[in-house]
């Protein structure tokens, strides 16, 4: 294998493979507002995932082919979490995936917030349903969208807890969260899909 351009074709290392290919013909036609429209929905969910990047590389789906984990994260959301207002996309935040498998997800999960930056989450025990088990770890990951920052707490507890509690830091405080939660088996060898626990001010 070789990386670099020799005359018209180009050699990479992908995904562990060498391959090569033809250099791309560079395009002289301006893009429609089709093609900018999903240019601009791809943008922004790449940058959107960037920071969840690691969790969703272990707990996005199945690899499929070519498609790696976080192709499929950035492919659905672009499709299902993205829609277009006044000519620029926006984020539906009701729709984003975190993680999408088949674990068994939380039962009656309910989210509070409490003085000092606290998010006190509380769900009904279903460890003995399907798949769950009392030692799956629980995860809570929030979004400001004012801040464009998130805020990722990973296996904080387990399942048969029942309760998690995580304390924002304090630039959190006064701003609106997104937040999500989803449970990873005990080899993180699988997730449950993330659950979408609503837009919580901090106080």
């Amino acid at each position: 294998g070789f990386s670099g351009k020799v005359g018209t074709v180009v050699g990479a290392n992908w995904r562990g493979l060498d391959i090569i290919r033809s250099r791309p013909k560079i395009s002289k036609r301006n893009p429609t507002e089709k093609q900018l429209e999903q240019q601009m929905k791809f943008k922004l969910a790449i940058s959107f995932l960037q920071p969840v990047k690691s969790i969703q590389s272990l707990y996005f789906g199945s690899e499929s082919g070519v498609k790696s984990r976080v192709n499929l994260a950035v492919s659905y959301t672009i499709s299902e979490a993205i829609w277009v207002v006044a000519g620029l996309p926006e984020l539906i935040y009701n729709k984003v995936l975190i993680t999408r498998g088949e674990l068994t997800s939380f039962q009656n999960a309910v989210l509070t917030t409490q003085p000092g930056g606290v998010l006190h989450l509380e769900w009904e025990d279903n460890s003995t349903q399907g798949n769950a088990a009392p030692a799956d770890q629980v995860s809570i990951v929030c979004y400001c969208e004012e801040l464009k920052n998130w805020e990722i707490y990973e296996g904080i507890v387990m399942r048969s807890d029942l309760m998690a509690d995580v304390t924002l830091p304090a630039y959190c405080l006064g701003k609106t969260m997104e937040v999500y939660a989803f449970l990873n088996n005990e080899k993180q060898t699988g997730a449950s899909t993330s659950f979408y626990l609503g837009q919580y001010l901090v106080n």
